[in-house]
């Protein structure tokens, strides 16, 4: 009796097998009908199917578990509305260069266009807020969609990358070769800068007695943190990073002064303001960071090096474009720069540095400030903290000084309440290893706190930091000091018991309500082995400073809480 011939895999089961060639180890999903032949292919996988509760949920993981890991996150759903929930999680990762790959089920390639049950023309819908999509017609396509969707993702400047995949296509047989040639046209990917302006940077360099390197996410992504600290040592010039630059360069190294920008440090703003150099490494020169364009850095040179071409000259025109990888290039301007007569500028911003430090009122209740800057303390940096949106995120982008690259995750570009949470579950599949703490307010935790049974379920270490001040407390801080403290849609009244809640699932609550408390609450939470919510019922009105008015010129920044009521900017967003 001759053999069977083997039968031909299906187009789900060919995607699962070239997910599994691409090194993917979790997919974060939610089933549904069009996607059944997918999540079927999965049982018989390596890969691990983390189950949520939302498909938002899901791609701020696979985002968290991108920026922690430097991979690609998987995110797998179903048709119309859970394609479409997955909107705010792309546009999260698309301003912020974040490589994810999202694929959903579609309805029968027969139907598409006839507004069929759960059909969303999810390609059209996303096309503003993806790297590249793709609606795939024919299982033959699979192995060379999926090679190419991983290798946009994560190249060049990363982002994300949707696959349409209707389910009469994930059902039918499939046997094109596994390894296809890429094939994508006009696309390349860019490593060293062209010769000639590498030394016109260094020139420029040569002749700056007031350097400032300003780096951006660009420079941990390329992974050019020891080279942007050995340029620093070299030139003798301090360094400011962006939100999302901290731990490209250690935030405790001596030549570091911290944030820039809106509510960055007094010290590194000043020294904005005074440079006659400022170099930005891997940065965009975005709104939060210049403030007004027409008085930003008026009278210094500007050196711009990014993967992204289109990002130079979009906001202002800077002397020298540098287009490559920060890593690469940095690696060959190097050995073209020598030390700089900076010490008069050291010197300076020193005293900027003793004149302005960060601190907090010591009486009159707990004080998120004092939580944000103990938790820094007993983790000693090392820890991967990954912030939600608001005043909390902006307290421990100050005080939580970064030491490593990817151990700071936040939403900058877009940002999107709800991210914090979800993006340290991804982390954490990431790093099981590693102490990983989410730092969130009331408001953006409500938004996706229905994750806690997937932190359950996993029995994730992951912690839970919630800065709760029954507020959305950052616009409540424009509406005192912009509004005449008209405060409209920011009171949180009806907020739940989160210890409470985090019992409801099966997870250790904790609170804090006095100072005293600080040190023993979160050692007991890095102590348990498991997840833990613990949340510090912090003062309800507290405002973040240093402040810039949206809209202002820096040299505007109001260090102390102004005494009276200040006129909103013109133009201010």
């Amino acid at each position: 009796m001759s053999a069977q011939p083997p039968e031909t895999p299906c187009g789900a089961e060919v995607l699962i097998r070239c997910l599994e060639d691409q090194g993917v180890e979790y997919i974060f999903g939610l089933s549904g009908g069009a996607a059944i032949p997918i999540f079927d292919a999965l049982v018989e996988s390596s890969i691990q199917l983390v189950l949520v509760r939302h498909e938002q949920g899901a791609t701020h993981m696979a985002d968290g578990y991108a920026r922690a890991t430097g991979k690609p996150g998987v995110v797998l759903v179903t048709s119309g509305p859970g394609a479409t929930n997955t909107v705010t999680g792309l546009f999260t990762a698309m301003m912020d260069s974040a490589p994810i790959v999202v694929i959903c089920g579609q309805t029968l390639t027969g139907n598409l266009g006839k507004d069929a049950f759960q059909e969303a023309d999810v390609t059209g819908i996303t096309y503003p807020v993806v790297k590249h999509s793709t609606l795939v017609r024919d299982a033959n396509d699979v192995p060379r969609v999926v090679r190419e969707s991983f290798h946009l993702a994560n190249t060049g400047r990363p982002g994300p990358v949707l696959i349409d995949m209707p389910k009469d296509v994930s059902e039918a047989p499939c046997d094109a070769p596994l390894d296809p040639p890429i094939d994508l046209p006009g696309y390349s990917v860019v490593g060293h800068a062209k010769a000639p302006d590498v030394e016109a940077a260094a020139a420029l360099l040569a002749r700056s007695r007031r350097p400032l390197l300003y780096v951006g996410q660009g420079a941990v992504i390329s992974g050019a943190g020891k080279v942007v600290t050995e340029l620093a040592e070299k030139l003798r010039a301090p360094i400011v990073n962006t939100l999302l630059g901290k731990g490209a360069a250690d935030e405790t190294h001596p030549l570091h002064l911290g944030m820039l920008g809106m509510h960055g440090t007094a010290y590194a703003n000043k020294a904005v303001v005074d440079c006659d150099l400022i170099f930005a490494i891997g940065a965009r020169w975005d709104d939060r960071i210049t403030g007004n364009v027409d008085e930003f850095c008026v009278n210094a040179k500007k050196i711009h090096l990014d993967v992204d071409e289109a990002e130079f000259n979009k906001v202002l025109r800077p002397d020298v474009c540098l287009h490559g990888d920060a890593r690469l290039v940095l690696e060959d301007l190097l050995p073209k720069v020598g030390p700089l007569d900076t010490e008069e500028w050291l010197a300076t911003c020193e005293g900027w540095r003793e004149r302005y430090p960060l601190k907090y009122p010591k009486k009159g209740g707990l004080r998120p400030q004092h939580v944000l800057d103990r938790l820094n303390a007993l983790t000693e940096g090392r820890a991967i903290i990954t912030a939600d949106v608001g005043q909390h995120q902006m307290w421990a982008a100050q005080f939580c000084r970064t030491r490593n690259g990817r151990n700071w995750i936040t939403s900058g570009g877009a940002g999107t309440m709800g991210f914090g949470f979800p993006a340290a579950i991804g982390a954490q599949f990431g790093h099981r290893e590693k102490e990983v703490w989410a730092v969130v307010g009331d408001g953006g935790f409500q938004m996706t706190l229905c994750e806690l049974a997937t932190a359950a379920v996993h029995k994730l270490p992951v912690k839970i930091l919630v800065i709760n001040n029954n507020f959305l407390g950052l616009v409540r801080q424009w509406q005192e000091m912009f509004w005449e403290n008209r405060l409209s849609g920011v009171d949180l009244e009806g907020n739940p018991d989160f210890v409470k809640l985090a019992e409801a699932y099966g997870i250790k609550g904790l609170r804090i309500r006095r100072p005293g408390d600080v040190d023993r609450k979160i050692q007991e939470a890095r102590e348990h082995d498991g997840p833990v919510l613990l949340v510090a019922e912090v003062v309800k009105e507290d405002n973040v400073f240093p402040m810039i008015p949206a809209g202002a010129p820096i040299s505007s920044m109001i260090i102390e809480p102004p005494k009276e009521r200040m006129e909103k900017p013109s133009g201010s967003t």
